[in-house]
């Protein structure tokens, strides 16, 4: 009989490319804490990626759910499947990231004093430019990796993600970190143990990092 589910992992997937939606699943399959589901939430994408997506998937049929919708943005779309999840704790594998072996264990260790962590992440760069981002309060301004929050470094207690919403946009994360904050025990821990690929083109912050620089 398999262990009752005590973490959500939700995963928004819009157009990812197939190799970086595998290399995510993967790295979630290949944890050393195996009490997990895996929501993924196909966002509305377009072309053929979703019927690879799920031939996928098959093989981890009994730890996936596959939702597809139409397109509504990563924090709408988290929002909307949060109460189809079945954990205790719930967190996020943003479709082109990917999960070192120990994250879900390290996590829960980290969380039994508070309700909700973020992290610092293994970022993979191009160039040393790419550790900083803009910053959410002036986009104009750049910020360090490490000043920030990221969306799959969120990993908290059930009942915080029912009572909050991520909001619309750029740095969603982080508002919805800072909402937390005046309502539960939060903390930021030093982990590592999420690869976040920085090197992704076409990534929001990419976006506009890139328009600042143009228009500057």
């Amino acid at each position: 009989m398999p262990a009752p589910i005590q973490v959500s992992v939700l995963m928004t997937v819009f157009n990812t490319k197939l190799f970086y939606i595998k290399r995510a699943i993967d790295s979630l399959m290949s944890q050393d804490f195996q009490a997990f589901e895996l929501i993924i939430i196909d966002d509305g994408s377009l072309g053929v990626n979703c019927e690879a997506l799920m031939h996928y998937v098959e093989k981890y049929e009994d730890k996936v759910t596959y939702i597809r919708h139409s397109n509504r943005g990563q924090g709408e779309s988290i929002n909307r499947w949060v109460s189809s999840s079945s954990g205790k704790f719930i967190t996020i594998l943003d479709s082109d990231d990917e999960y070192k072996p120990n994250h879900l264990s390290s996590c829960l260790r980290e969380i039994v004093n508070y309700d909700l962590i973020c992290s610092n992440t293994e970022t993979i760069v191009d160039s040393a430019d790419d550790y900083y981002i803009p910053d959410k309060n002036d986009t104009t301004k750049l910020i360090h990796l490490d000043e920030a929050v990221l969306f799959g470094t969120l990993f908290g207690r059930r009942e915080v993600f029912e009572k909050l919403n991520f909001r619309s946009g750029f740095a969603a994360d982080a508002a919805f970190y800072e909402q937390a904050k005046s309502q539960f025990r939060v903390q930021k821990v030093n982990l590592r143990t999420y690869v976040y690929h920085r090197n992704i083109p076409g990534s929001i912050c990419a976006t506009i990092k890139k328009s600042n620089l143009t228009n500057s």
